[in-house]
C-alpha cells in the first residue's frame, strides 16, 4: 500500500513539474511577443539582447508568483471561471513585480525596457496561461465523451440557466454517466433556439409533449432549483402521460451546501410539487452571528434538530454541542456530521434533568442555544400528560433559567401551530413554552425567541410517512375530510428560517414563518399516489375517515389576541400580544412543578391550564380532555 501511495505521489509531482515546464515556455513566449509587437515585428539588436538579459528575471518572478497563487495545485482539465479569475490576478501581480524590478534595476549599457512592453507582456501572459488551460480542458472533455455520451440515454433538461449549464458540463465530463442531452426546454420564449453548453433550447414547457415524441427522450431532468411546485407538477404530469421517467435536482435549501451535479439527481418527491415557491435565503449573510460561536442544539437527533445541526455546522461555529436523550438518534447525526468533516460534541442528556443540564452549560459555555427537544405526537401526549408537561414546558423553563444564569447570548425555542388557541395537552405545553420565552423578553443579557410554524414535510409522524406506508400496502389512503387544508414547509426551509429569525430576535419575540398557501390534504394524497406511478381511485383508493374530535379543518398560525407585524425578512412575521405578568407566570410554573411531582395527570393538567391563564384568556384545556382530541396537524 505504501509503495502504491508513493507511486501516486510521484506521479502527482511529475504532473506539477510538467505544468511548470509548460508555463516556463509560455511566459518566455509572452515576453518575446511583447518585444516583437512593440517594435512592429523587428526589434533592434540592442533590444533583442535586452530581451535575453532580462528573460531570466521575468520568468523567475512570474513562476514564483504563480506558485504563490497555487496555480499548480489545480488540474487543467477542470479549469473554470474561478480558476481564470485566479490566473488573471496572478498575472497582474506578477507583471507588477516585473515592472517594479526592471524599473529599479536595468542592465548597464542597455536601454530601459519600454513601458509598452510591460503592458503587452501582461496581456500575452493572461491569454497564453489561461488559454492553454482551457484548450486542455476542451480536448480532455471531448476525448472523455468519445462515443460514450453519444450512445448514452437521451434526456431532455428542463431549464436553461446556471443549474442546467452545470449539469450539462458534468454530463460531458463523465462519459460513464451515460447521459446524452438531446435538448432543453425553458419557459422564456427569448431562449428558443439558443444553445446552452452546446445543447439547443427546443421550446417551452407547453411544447414538452411534442418534444418528447420527436426526440424519443427516455428521461426528463428538472434543472430548476428555484422553480415553484406548480411548474414541477405540470412537468411531471406531462411526462407521466407520455410514459417518460422524471428526475430532478433538489431545491435550493438542499443544494445550499453542495454543487450542481448529476449525482444530486433524485426521483421527484411530493415536496417538489407543492404549490409554494421555495425559500431563497443568503445563509452566509443571515447566519453570520453563528460564525465562530459556541452553539448548543437540544433534541439534536430529531427531524428539526438534526437539520439544525447540519446547517449550523456548515456555517462554521467554533464548537457545536448536540444534546439528545435518545442515544441512537444522537449517534446517527453525530456520525453524519463527522462524515461531512465536522467535529460535534455529542451529549446524551435529558433536558428535564436540571442538574445534568447545569453541568452541560458549565462545561461547554454555549453562546447560542436552539431548543428543539419536545414531545410532539398529540394523541400520545393526551395519554401521557405528565410527560408532555415535564418535557415540553418545564424543561423549557429550566433551560431558560440556565441560559440567563450562564449569560447565553441567544436562545431560540422551536414552537408549533398547535400552540395557537390550544385545545390539547401537547398544544398547551407548547403554548406555555412560548409564554416562558415572552416572560424572559426583558432579560438584558440573553435574547429569547420562539419560532412557530405548521406542518413540516417528512418529519417523523407527519402525514407523508403515513401516506407512503398506506400506498406501499396497496391502500386505502385515508383523509379525514375532502376540504381539509394544511400549511406545509420542507425541513431545510423551516430550519433556514429558524436560523434567520434567531438572528433578528430582540428579546421575548414570537416569530411565525410564512408557510405559503394552504394545501388540500386530498390533493397531497392524489399527488403522492401519482408520483408512485399509480392512479388515485383506480389503483389506490382514497377514503374519507371523518374529522376527529377537536381536529381543525383549517390550520391557524396566530392567536386571536395577537397582532401580526412584518420583519425585514419577508418569510418571517412577528406576533405581538399584550404583555403578561412575569411574576405571576413564574409562580404558576412553580405550582406546575409541584403538580407534576404528585404524579396525578388530572392535577397536572389543571395546573397546566392555570399556568396558561396567568395573564391570558384561553379556552379551558379540560374541554379537550373530555373530547380526547386527536392530532390536529396532519389530517391523515
Amino acid at each position: 500500500m505504501s509503495a502504491r501511495m508513493g507511486r501516486i505521489a510521484w506521479r502527482g509531482h511529475l504532473h506539477r513539474v510538467g505544468q511548470v515546464g509548460v508555463d516556463l515556455a509560455l511566459v518566455s513566449l509572452a515576453w518575446w511577443l511583447a518585444f516583437v509587437v512593440r517594435f512592429d515585428g523587428d526589434p533592434p539588436g540592442r533590444y533583442e539582447r535586452l530581451f535575453l538579459i532580462t528573460l531570466g528575471v521575468v520568468v523567475g518572478i512570474k513562476i514564483i508568483t504563480f506558485i504563490a497563487f497555487r496555480l499548480y495545485t489545480r488540474w487543467w482539465r477542470f479549469t473554470g471561471i474561478q480558476d481564470l479569475e485566479q490566473i488573471v490576478l496572478a498575472c497582474l501581480v506578477a507583471s507588477g513585480l516585473v515592472t517594479l524590478a526592471l524599473t529599479l534595476w536595468s542592465p548597464d549599457g542597455y536601454p530601459a525596457v519600454p513601458r509598452g512592453v510591460f503592458a503587452l507582456d501582461f496581456l500575452f501572459t493572461v491569454v497564453l496561461i489561461g488559454g492553454v488551460r482551457f484548450v486542455v480542458r476542451s480536448v480532455m472533455e471531448r476525448s472523455s465523451r468519445g462515443a460514450g455520451v453519444g450512445n448514452g440515454k437521451p434526456v431532455i433538461v428542463c431549464g436553461a440557466g446556471n443549474a442546467a449549464n452545470s449539469l450539462l458540463r458534468d454530463m460531458r465530463a463523465n462519459a460513464a454517466l451515460a447521459y446524452t442531452p438531446v435538448g432543453l426546454i425553458d419557459d422564456d420564449p427569448r431562449k428558443r433556439g439558443v444553445r446552452v453548453g452546446g445543447v439547443k433550447v427546443l421550446g417551452t414547457r407547453d411544447d414538452l409533449t411534442r418534444i418528447l415524441r420527436e426526440t424519443r427522450a427516455r428521461e426528463v431532468i428538472i434543472a430548476m432549483p428555484s422553480a415553484p411546485g406548480d411548474v414541477r407538477r405540470d412537468i411531471v404530469e406531462r411526462c407521466r402521460q407520455a410514459g417518460v421517467r422524471v428526475t430532478t435536482l433538489p431545491g435550493l435549501p438542499e443544494l445550499m451546501n453542495g454543487e450542481v451535479s448529476v449525482q444530486k439527481l433524485r426521483e421527484v418527491q411530493v415536496e417538489d410539487v407543492l404549490g409554494r415557491a421555495p425559500v431563497e435565503i443568503d445563509m452566509a449573510r443571515v447566519a453570520r452571528y453563528l460564525n465562530g460561536r459556541r452553539v448548543l442544539v437540544t433534541g439534536a437527533g430529531g427531524s428539526i434538530g438534526s437539520e439544525l445541526c447540519r446547517q449550523v455546522a456548515a456555517v462554521g461555529p467554533s464548537s457545536l454541542v448536540i444534546v439528545d436523550h435518545a442515544e441512537n438518534n444522537l449517534f446517527e447525526i453525530d456520525l453524519e456530521l463527522r462524515d461531512r468533516g465536522h467535529a460535534p460534541t455529542p451529549v446524551v442528556a435529558d433536558c428535564r434533568d436540571a442538574d445534568l443540564m447545569e453541568q452541560v452549560f458549565g462545561a461547554h459555555r454555549p453562546e447560542i442555544v436552539f431548543h428543539a427537544a419536545a414531545y410532539k405526537h398529540v394523541p400520545m401526549m393526551e395519554i401521557n400528560p405528565i410527560q408532555a408537561i415535564a418535557n415540553n414546558a418545564l424543561a423549557t423553563a429550566t433551560l431558560a433559567d440556565l441560559a440567563v444564569r450562564h449569560r447565553v447570548e441567544r436562545v431560540c425555542l422551536i414552537s408549533t401551530d398547535k400552540a395557537v388557541e390550544p385545545k390539547t395537552v401537547m398544544g398547551g405545553t407548547k403554548a406555555l413554552a412560548e409564554r416562558i420565552v415572552e416572560m424572559h423578553g426583558h432579560d438584558a443579557a440573553t435574547r429569547f425567541a420562539a419560532v412557530r410554524f405548521g406542518n413540516v414535510l417528512g418529519s417523523s409522524g407527519s402525514v407523508l410517512p403515513i401516506f407512503r406506508r398506506q400506498i406501499a400496502a396497496g391502500g386505502p389512503v385515508t383523509v379525514t375530510h375532502p376540504d381539509m387544508t394544511r400549511y406545509f414547509m420542507t425541513i431545510p426551509e423551516a430550519v433556514q428560517l429558524v436560523i434567520e429569525a434567531t438572528g433578528i430576535a430582540e428579546g421575548g419575540d414570537v416569530f411565525v414563518l410564512d408557510m405559503g398557501e394552504p394545501v388540500r390534504i386530498m390533493d397531497l394524497a392524489h399527488n403522492m399516489i401519482r408520483l408512485s406511478g399509480m392512479e388515485p381511485g383506480k389503483d389506490i383508493q382514497v377514503e374519507i375517515s371523518g374529522v376527529r374530535p377537536g381536529e381543525k379543518l383549517h390550520e391557524e398560525l396566530f392567536n386571536l389576541d395577537e397582532e401580526v407585524r412584518p420583519t425585514r425578512y419577508g418569510g418571517i412575521r412577528r406576533a405581538t400580544r399584550p404583555s403578561l405578568d412575569p411574576g405571576a407566570l413564574a409562580t404558576s410554573i412553580d405550582h406546575l412543578r409541584a403538580a407534576v411531582a404528585t404524579g396525578d395527570p388530572v392535577v397536572a393538567s389543571d395546573a397546566l391550564w392555570s399556568a396558561l391563564r396567568a395573564g391570558r384568556d384561553v379556552p379551558p384545556i379540560g374541554e379537550t380532555r373530555d373530547t380526547q382530541a386527536r392530532d390536529q396537524g396532519d389530517g391523515s
